[in-house]
């Protein structure tokens, strides 16, 4: 089973719905969200249709909570979880052990199976205040980050996004020990 955590980068909640779908059609998915994404209502979508979507393609409730999230590690272990989309926010949490969410305790569990943690980075602040927290990951035994790009470098110079159609590739090869390069894109 592949856990599928989103985190409330909500202009790209369309296409990581996209790729939960995708994804299965391969794989059981077990859906996660923060408590920003299950929660929160914008110009880009409500919080119900999304939690509609993703249970519907998955079968599955969401996990939302931290008590639900915790035994994601040895008590239910994971194939791999990926975090897609991943915001600044939880990407500083979790280069910083913290577990204040649903979607960074089902990280920090996971990693005490020592299986893979796939990270589709959205972030207006990557390449600013977040850097520390990518080299950080980086340099972490299972953690890997899909192939990213500044997706506008004139209007938002500190911002890094993933390519999400190299998502699935990025997972298939975390599941065999490979970080895809290279890691920042034209």
């Amino acid at each position: 089973m592949i856990g599928y955590a989103m985190c409330g980068s909500f202009c790209t909640m369309r296409k990581s719905l996209e790729i939960l779908s995708s994804l299965s059609e391969r794989f059981e998915m077990l859906p996660i969200m923060s408590h920003m994404t299950y929660e929160t209502d914008t110009r880009f979508g409500k919080a119900a249709d999304f939690i509609e979507t993703a249970e519907a393609v998955c079968g599955r409730s969401i996990v939302h909570s931290i008590q639900d999230a915790e035994p994601l590690g040895p008590a239910c272990p994971l194939d791999a979880l990926l975090i897609c989309p991943c915001t600044g926010n939880t990407l500083a949490k979790l280069a910083r052990g913290i577990t204040d969410t649903p979607v960074c305790m089902a990280a920090k569990a996971h990693l005490r199976s020592d299986r893979p943690l796939v990270i589709a980075l959205a972030s207006n602040d990557a390449l600013s205040a977040n850097l520390q927290s990518i080299a950080v990951l980086l340099s972490r035994k299972q953690v890997y980050f899909v192939p990213m790009h500044q997706d506008d470098p004139l209007h938002k110079p500190h911002s890094l996004v993933a390519d999400f159609s190299l998502v699935i590739p990025t997972l298939e090869a975390a599941m065999e020990g490979r970080q895809p390069r290279p890691l920042f894109l034209e």
